[in-house]
């Protein structure tokens, strides 16, 4: 069975938010988490070329010529 618990590094150890009995020799896996920050920049950025793309496509003047009728 797999169970979840949080936590953060500190002077280099793996510090758990609650007190985890975990006995000697225990397999686990660790994931990181990546800086919000870089994330968001990102997605922004991955945002911004598909807008690019939409806004920036010469097929969807003929829109703009119908709504002049």
């Amino acid at each position: 069975m797999v169970k979840t618990h949080l936590g953060k590094i500190v002077n280099g150890n793996i510090k758990l938010f609650d007190n985890v009995n975990i006995t000697e020799g225990k397999r686990v896996i660790v994931i990181v988490e990546q800086d919000m920050m870089n994330d968001l920049s990102f997605w922004d950025a991955a945002g911004q070329s598909s807008i690019a793309k939409i806004w920036d496509n010469p097929e969807d003047d003929i829109y703009e010529q119908l709504l002049e009728k």
